[in-house]
């Protein structure tokens, strides 16, 4: 639903936009102008973590619902590309969890079953290092997932990663490094 270039928009000054959003006769305009920067990124943020295009989607969804409902009241005590990444964070978590919830297992469960969603896709190639190592990411604790996901594929500097999930940076970095060894063991030994 979202997916669209984000040639131009990668360009504009958040508080540019934040201003913009505040001005009544703006609001929607800037509003737009915020999901084309961010989409695509905070979709396969959230994708990593659920999986599923479907969920992705639906997840990333109702992140930009909360983000209208609550944007005004953005303090700008962290950027805004920090907040939103932990608005997307939050709503994938809510998201497994009610998964969970849902389906009355438990997460480890829920893991197994994001890992047969994966193997499921028409895309799947079990031979190619690419899938093995999605599927070594599905085996990994949420916590740990959501570490090696922010770190590996977004790039993402323990600094901001710490203000995204509310966790010191020590905690984040031996987070990602015993991430990193259960992956390599997990493709080793497949």
């Amino acid at each position: 639903m979202y997916l669209c270039s984000t040639d131009m928009t990668e360009n504009l000054d958040d508080k540019e936009l934040l201003i913009q959003f505040r001005e009544p006769a703006t609001k929607e305009r800037s509003y737009t102008l915020i999901i084309k920067k961010y989409q695509e990124k905070l979709y396969w943020h959230i994708r990593r973590m659920v999986v599923s295009h479907d969920d992705a989607n639906d997840v990333l969804q109702n992140m930009f619902i909360k983000v209208w409902k609550s944007l005004e009241h953005f303090r700008e005590d962290s950027q805004l590309y920090t907040w939103l990444y932990r608005i997307a964070t939050n709503e994938s978590l809510t998201f497994l969890e009610q998964q969970k919830k849902r389906s009355s297992v438990s997460l480890s469960d829920v893991e197994s079953g994001l890992s047969n969603k994966l193997q499921a896709d028409k895309h799947f190639d079990a031979n190619k290092l690419e899938w093995k190592l999605q599927v070594a990411i599905q085996q990994l604790p949420e916590k740990q997932r959501v570490v090696f996901n922010l770190r590996y594929y977004d790039e993402m500097p323990y600094e901001k990663m710490s203000k995204v999930l509310e966790t010191s940076e020590g905690a984040l970095k031996a987070s990602y490094h015993h991430a990193v060894k259960k992956i390599e063991n997990f493709i080793l030994n497949s």
